[in-house]
């Protein structure tokens, strides 16, 4: 299992065009196969700060997904807008928080 988490910061005035358009990505990425969990929200919108959070099968649905057409768009559109400090893990021993 592969897990992507950590923050995007862009300007603050960007927020809401962002968050417009990660919702659509966002509501079609969560039935892409192989995708488990992915949410992008907001941590701190006066900061700029977003929180991103992901879970993949394995790491060719994570690449199949980043090829898809609609995020080469978006990550075109905004990589030179943001910064981020998004790192990739790999899970080996998923459990219950209580065990």
């Amino acid at each position: 299992m592969i897990i992507v988490m950590g923050y995007i910061h862009l300007n603050p005035s960007d927020v809401g065009e962002f968050l417009a358009d990660i919702k659509d990505i966002t509501c079609s990425t969560k039935v892409v196969k192989g995708c488990l969990l992915y949410s992008v929200t907001v941590d701190d919108a006066e900061a700029g700060r977003m929180f991103v959070a992901e879970q993949w099968t394995n790491q060719e649905s994570l690449m199949k997904h980043l090829e898809r057409q609609k995020v080469v768009l978006f990550v075109n559109k905004w990589g030179a807008r943001i910064k981020s400090d998004i790192l990739k893990y790999d899970a080996l021993n998923a459990r219950s928080l209580m065990e």
